[in-house]
């Protein structure tokens, strides 16, 4: 590539390769979204086995989900630092090894160590370089690459779920969690697939005089700093300072704490926080509610694999949806609604008393969940673009990872204190329909400032330009004047007589 060229961020494709990539993000991702719900099929067995209480056990999801969510600053740090292939091919080794590990354990302890937090890791470093490496790949179908990989989902619940329950019955849960931990090692194959795409790199030689160019002119700077410096600053106070200010540039490049100024990062921020408290535990309590009121193990699963396949269905579909010219501009609005409607499927989840309302239940439950999966890194996206994207999502799961980590245990409180699921049901509808409101209310705000200050801006620039047409005016009649020569030569004269009087004066 020309020297021109050095430097300059690709355009993305939209297509080619990036398909494949879809197709690696659609396996890294289906694993970190489904693999904390589907592994819900062995809680009451392994619930029997160290005789613990709901809450105690719901605490495996739990770290998991948070472990996956909270480490995504790391994620995005490794991203920016090494790239999306070796970081999720490091996820899916370290996904093998925390499931492997925890068929030896002999305490509940253990599976929070191994299951939580060493497998939510490995799943942390699937998620986010998957994200993040289809927004470089695409840009105007992005919606729906994002909606295609995002159904990865619930193609894997759908799997997980029969998948695990058959498990569990010919090998018991520890002979089922050896099985997951090789199943959970094609991430590393999923990673494979994502070829680096990167900015242009100059030729050895190019590179070189660069290096040789940029020394000398920092030779030639500190040199001439050392002698146009009128006081004498120790050398240690100087290199503190510089050593402060690199500190600082490192954790900006990785990641950028000025999104904590940006209006509608923030609005996204807190409605995430919020819905994040009723999201999960309503699918980690589904099949166990459904063996508590006394349906069996396959069809409790089933269950599970409806939401799923509805999910798979509701995914693709909204991703179009969602790039379609009427609602891509108020993508905003679509998101909010999806987690209203997903919060009032909870609330109505308690008047389901036997299995047919369960799978309708499970039916509605799986149309608001894709549609809420499948908007919520885009919408994100469509906030803060794609150049500030990538420390956006670390900054928001790092934020999301405490509501996360509480909401599963709350809800299995409830269960324990009131000995009924409808309690832990009404209270994520409730603070789901909460946070879509909310949502709703500030992002219709943000709009109207948007435009508002749009206005502005443009009252402005037109200000700047008759201003700046002015000065040419005046200018213009100057050089005019300076130009008419002769004719102007005795008025000259007396202005130069004048101004010799007054200067004697």
């Amino acid at each position: 590539p020309s020297p021109a060229d050095v430097g300059r961020a690709p355009s993305p494709p939209d297509g080619g390769w990036g398909w494949v990539v879809v197709f690696g993000a659609f396996v890294s991702i289906g694993f970190a979204y489904a693999f904390p719900k589907g592994i819900a099929i062995f809680f009451k067995e392994i619930q029997d086995f160290f005789g613990t209480s709901y809450s105690e056990i719901a605490w495996v999801s739990s770290i998991m989900l948070a472990t996956t969510y909270g480490a995504g600053p790391i994620s995005s740090i490794l991203v920016s630092r090494y790239g999306s292939r070796p970081v999720v091919i490091f996820g899916g080794l370290l996904c093998g090894v925390g499931m492997v590990s925890a068929a030896f354990c002999t305490s509940i302890l253990q599976l929070y160590i191994c299951v939580g937090f060493i497998t939510g890791l490995g799943l942390a470093l699937n998620l986010q370089p998957s994200v993040i490496i289809i927004g470089k790949y695409f840009l105007k179908r992005r919606p729906i690459a994002n909606g295609l990989a995002m159904a990865g989902s619930p193609v894997m619940l759908c799997t997980l779920a029969p998948l695990n329950q058959f498990l569990f019955d010919n090998f018991g849960w520890r002979g089922s969690f050896l099985i997951l931990g090789a199943i959970l090692l094609h991430c590393c194959v999923a990673g494979a697939l994502f070829r680096p795409i990167g900015p242009a790199t100059a030729s050895v030689k190019t590179q070189k005089i660069e290096e040789g160019k940029e020394t000398l002119k920092e030779e030639v700077t500190k040199d001439a700093m050392e002698m146009s410096s009128p006081t004498n600053i120790p050398m240690e106070t100087k290199m503190e300072e510089e050593g402060e200010k690199d500190c600082c540039e490192k954790i900006n490049q990785y990641l950028d704490f000025s999104l904590f100024k940006h209006r509608g990062f923030l609005i996204y921020l807190i409605g995430n926080v919020l819905m994040f408290l009723g999201f999960f535990a309503p699918i980690v309590f589904l099949a166990p509610y459904a063996k508590h009121i006394g349906i069996d193990e396959y069809s409790a699963a089933f269950l599970l694999s409806i939401l799923a396949i509805v999910d798979m269905i509701a995914r693709p579909a909204t991703g179009i949806i969602a790039n379609s010219k009427w609602v891509r501009p108020r993508i905003q609005y679509f998101f909010s609604f999806s987690i209203a409607f997903n919060g009032a499927c909870h609330l109505l989840c308690p008047l389901a008393s036997g299995y047919t309302g369960l799978v309708v239940y499970s039916v509605f439950f799986g149309l608001a969940f894709g549609m809420v999966c499948a908007m919520l890194f885009e919408t994100l996206m469509d906030l803060v673009g794609a150049s500030r994207f990538t420390s956006a999502v670390g900054l928001v799961t790092i934020a999301e990872c405490c509501t996360i980590l509480l909401g599963p245990p709350i809800g299995g409180t409830l269960i324990d204190t009131f000995g009924d699921y409808k309690y832990m049901f009404i209270k994520c509808g409730a603070v789901m329909v909460l946070a879509g409101t909310f949502l709703f209310i500030m992002n219709y705000y943000n709009y109207r400032m948007l435009i508002k200050e749009e206005k502005e801006r443009k009252a402005k620039e037109e200000d700047l330009q008759s201003v700046r047409t002015e000065n040419e005016g005046r200018n213009n009649w100057n050089k005019e004047v300076t130009q008419d020569g002769p004719e102007l030569e005795p008025l000259r004269e007396e202005q130069e007589g004048l101004k010799k009087e007054v200067n004697g004066t």
